[in-house]
């Protein structure tokens, strides 16, 4: 592939990568303490904050437990719990 100087290369994608495995804990967020500001989706490195059904939830299937949700939650709703495998 040719590439041209400041040309724009469409990148690729982390959705066909399942990476849930991954992690040892994950965010659990309390329905009723969450005042969905929507800070959890904007921080998600891994875009795994979805926003159904008038409430936030996590997509394990992609979610690392990184754990920054549940350190930038403005009102604790977000705890980080064992993963049981």
């Amino acid at each position: 592939m040719k590439i041209n100087r400041g040309a724009v290369i469409k990148g690729g994608t982390s959705l066909a990568y399942h990476t849930g495995t991954w992690r040892d804990q994950k965010p659990v967020i309390d329905s009723k303490t969450c005042k969905q500001c929507g800070i959890c989706k904007e921080v998600c490195p891994d875009d795994s904050v979805r926003y159904k059904s008038d409430q936030y939830e996590i997509d394990y299937m992609y979610c690392k437990g990184c754990g920054i949700c549940a350190f930038e939650c403005p009102v604790d709703a977000i705890n980080m719990v064992p993963e049981e495998k």
